[in-house]
């Protein structure tokens, strides 16, 4: 059982720990790393993808191939970076098939989504995000609502159990398969949902008119807020 007293770190670590010996579904067969998630589990702002790619898979650390570079250009086009953030994916292991010997991605299916969902619940639950970003339709078909049609819903906000406001952004992969104007309009509208993100976290605490407990050494990080 996680003890409510002890160190968000702690426990996610502890959950983590956990996850990384998970053999829920046939994805544990073929991974190299459970990519779990990192950031700042204190930041009132939580960033959930589809799940790991190679490069994610290759490292055990989420969005650090060329969508998280997107993502990390994007981040500091709305004033943010990773330290300010927590990511982490629906899914953690990376789903592939096996073609000429080589691995490619794939979308998990709705098995390998629900055999995961209790890690994503689990992280969410500890840190309570004051507001959660969907990246692409899975994972706001997941924290949202089913079916979530992302052209139209994106930007739109929305609320579920674990944050008071939650919103889906493009996820960085499809904008890298655009090219052009249409590259742009969709990198552009991934930055506005990214500041609109950050600037509702700023509402709800005055709202609130609070401020959750901050360590010392994370005060600089969550300044943004």
């Amino acid at each position: 059982m996680l003890s409510d007293d002890r160190p968000l770190e702690e426990l996610l670590a502890e959950v983590e720990a956990r996850a990384k010996v998970c053999v829920a579904c046939p994805l544990s067969q073929t991974r190299t790393n459970v990519v779990f998630g990192e950031g700042n589990p204190r930041s009132p702002l939580v960033i959930v993808g589809e799940g790991p790619g190679e490069q994610e898979d290759a490292t055990g650390r989420p969005f650090v191939g060329r969508a998280g570079a997107l993502l990390d250009k994007a981040l500091r086009e709305a004033g943010m970076t990773r330290r300010h953030v927590y990511i982490c994916n629906i899914v953690k292991c990376r789903a592939c098939v096996i073609e000429n010997g080589r691995a490619r991605n794939r979308p998990p299916t709705q098995d390998e989504i629900n055999a995961c969902f209790p890690w994503l619940d689990a992280q969410l639950t500890i840190i309570k995000p004051l507001v959660i970003v969907c990246l692409g339709s899975p994972a706001a078909s997941t924290l949202i609502h089913k079916n979530f049609k992302i052209m139209q819903e994106r930007g739109l906000w929305f609320s579920n159990r674990y944050a008071l406001a939650v919103i889906a952004a493009l996820h960085p992969a499809y904008i890298l398969r655009q090219a052009g104007e249409a590259y742009e309009k969709s990198y552009r509208s991934l930055v506005e949902d990214l500041i609109a993100a950050r600037e509702k976290v700023k509402e709800i605490r005055r709202l609130l008119d609070t401020q959750q407990p901050i360590p010392p050494e994370g005060e600089e990080q969550m300044r943004l807020f």
